[in-house]
Parts: structure tokens; sequence; C-alpha cells
């Protein structure tokens, strides 16, 4: 029993400097997203990091290996732009999480891919990165001269080879700013909170939005999560497993103050290139997020909202070169314009509606 013990935690955990900078990497994208929606809406930032703090241990206890846990973009986008309301975003997410129990839970997800699409969900992804460009530059034009300071961090940063943390360095720029605004920080643990029912709204916006989200999870949190789990780590994680947990996850989570969350192959890249290679970096990052949680609640209020608009900027941007990255980039395209001018909900259905149209022409049916 000893042995087989030692084997066990020698096979799934490790201390080396990888797991480390590992957890860092899953971090470039979650931070940025984390403060925006705590800034631009009046949820609690300490909360939100509690949410990812818990889940990072979970994950990586139970799966072994480096997994992720990220914002769920689509509704994260909206409710930063003014598109949903907090109720609608706490809703969605609940709604969003209740969809992906039941169908990880009946087998189902793995067989419904290949209706949504690969261009469908690049589109969704490029639809989010319009929506979160619009509110970065706005935002960031609140302040010009603060804004170009953030802009020239961002452009030292890839300047010297590390593109794909400028928007944590910019993030840097305005907590130290904020940091020095707020004054001395007075650490304390968050208080538990529960969610009040009568603050959820149920709308059509919200269940739009949903769908949205929804497509974005099938193809990146599910199905491509699965794939690059056992590229990257010869584990068996199937798409239906990770639509349960990530129901399984928002059920518990969003109740207690947490902002809707999943899994996502970008947070998984992200930790094997930075190092990683077993679930010490999941509680590493454990850790992290819980130590931020604690000393963070006095920095957001003054964080400036010209730097956070140059975040959000670079996140859009990182965000729609990776929907960029289809096989059929008119019908992409159309799905994230039409995301932007509309709504994610009507951009997922005229992507279906397309998809399915395009390949009865070609003959692919």
């Amino acid at each position: 029993m000893r042995a087989s013990l030692a084997s066990w935690t020698d096979s799934r955990f490790d201390v080396a400097w990888g797991e480390v900078t590992g957890a860092v990497g899953d971090t470039v994208t979650v931070l940025p997203i984390v403060v925006a929606v705590a800034a631009l809406t009046g949820l609690s930032l300490p909360h939100l990091l509690v949410g990812f703090a818990v889940f990072q241990v979970v994950w990586g206890l139970r799966y072994g290996h480096p997994m992720s846990v990220e914002p769920m973009k689509a509704l994260a986008a909206l409710v930063i732009a003014g598109g949903l309301s907090t109720g609608e975003y706490v809703a969605a997410g609940l709604l969003a999480g209740a969809v992906l129990l039941v169908v990880g839970r009946t087998g189902t997800l793995a067989r419904l891919a290949p209706y949504v699409g690969e261009p469908v969900v690049r589109g969704i992804q490029v639809g989010v990165a319009l929506i979160l460009l619009r509110t970065g530059v706005t935002t960031g034009l609140e302040a010009p001269s603060l804004a170009a300071l953030a802009v020239v961090v961002a452009l030292g940063t890839v300047v010297t080879g590390h593109r794909e943390v400028a928007a944590l360095a910019v993030l840097g720029l305005g907590a130290a700013l904020a940091l020095g605004a707020a004054g001395p920080i007075t650490p304390r643990l968050p208080a538990l909170t529960v969610l009040d029912p009568a603050s959820l709204t149920l709308s059509r916006n919200a269940v739009g939005a949903t769908v949205g989200q929804l497509a974005m999870t099938v193809g990146n949190a599910a199905v491509a999560t699965s794939l690059l789990v056992e590229e990257y780590f010869d584990a068996d994680a199937s798409p239906d497993d990770l639509s349960t947990s990530m129901g399984v996850m928002n059920l518990l989570a969003v109740p207690f103050g947490a902002m809707p969350m999943c899994h996502g192959s970008g947070g998984v890249a992200g930790k094997y290139a930075f190092g990683a290679r077993t679930a010490t970096s999941n509680l590493i990052l454990g850790g992290l997020y819980l130590l931020l949680a604690v000393v963070a609640v006095d920095a957001v209020a003054a964080f400036p909202m010209a730097v956070l608009g140059v975040v959000l900027v670079l996140v859009a941007l990182q965000l729609g070169r990776s929907g960029l990255d289809t096989e059929d980039p008119w019908l992409t395209g159309t799905v994230g314009v039409t995301a932007l001018l509309v709504n994610v909900g009507a951009a997922f259905g005229v992507g279906i509606v397309g998809y399915h149209a395009l390949k009865r022409v070609r003959g692919e049916d």
C-alpha cells in the first residue's frame, strides 16, 4: 500500500521549477479577464479568485496532470462590454453549468461536437474578441496618456520576445498603480457569501449568451482540451468527462460568488509551454490565487480603467488570433461580425445554418 501510494504521488506530482513557471502560464488570459469583470461589474474580486483557487486544486488532484481553469470567455466578454447585466451573467453561468452536467453525464457531448463545426466555434471566438476589442478601445480612450503608457509597456514586452505575457505585464502596471493609490494593504479572508436567487435574471439575452458560450465550450473547453491532454500527458479525459466536471464546477462555485468557469485548451497549452508536467502546477496556482484573494480587496477599486482597456485589447488580439486559425475564413468572419453587431446567440444560429448549408453545397453531408 505504501509503495503504491508513493508511485501514485510520484507520477502525479513533482517539485520542479517548471511547475512554478507552468502555473504562471495559465494566468496569462485568466487574471486580466477576472480583474476586468470585478472592476466593471461590482462582483467581488476576492470571491472570484477563491473560485479559481479551489478548482485549480480540485482538478489537479482529480486529473493528476496539469488542467486549466479559465473564465467562460463569451459570457465574461459580454458582461464586461455591458451586453449582459450582472444578474444575467450569473444566471447564464448556472444555466451553462446545468446543461454541461446533463450533456456530460448522458455521454452526448462527443456526438454533438461535429454538428457545431470548427468554423462556427472559431467565429464565436472572433466575435468575443471583437466585443472585447471595442470595449477595450473605448475604455482606454477615457485617459489617453495612461493608456499610452500601458501600450509602451506592452510593446516593450513584445520587443523583448515575451509577447505571450504582454497582457500580464500591463496588468502588473495597473496593479502597481492601484496599490499606490489604495495605500497600505490590509490582508483579510473573503467572507462566505451565498447567492440571493432574487438577483438572478434569466432573460432571453442570458439564454442567447449561454448558447454562444456553449458553442465555444464544446469546441475548446471539451473536445480540444481532451485532445491536448492525451497528446501532452498521455492521459484520458474524454469530452464528456470534462463537460461533467465543468457542470459540477459552475453549479457548486457560482452560488458562492465565483464567476462562470470552464476548462480550455489554451490554458493547458500555456501550462505545458511554460514547463508544467504534473498536477503540482495546479496546486501552486491555487495557492497563488488564494494569496491574491487575501490581498486584492483594497486594490481593485483603484485599478486604472485606461490601463484595463489596454489589457482588454491585448486579450482580444490573442483570442482573435486563435479564432482566425480556421478552415473557413468567410463563415468564421460572418459569425464573428454577427456576434459583434447583433449578439452571440444570433451568431451561433447563423453559424450553424451556414455551416450545414455549405456542407450540403459541397456535397460533404
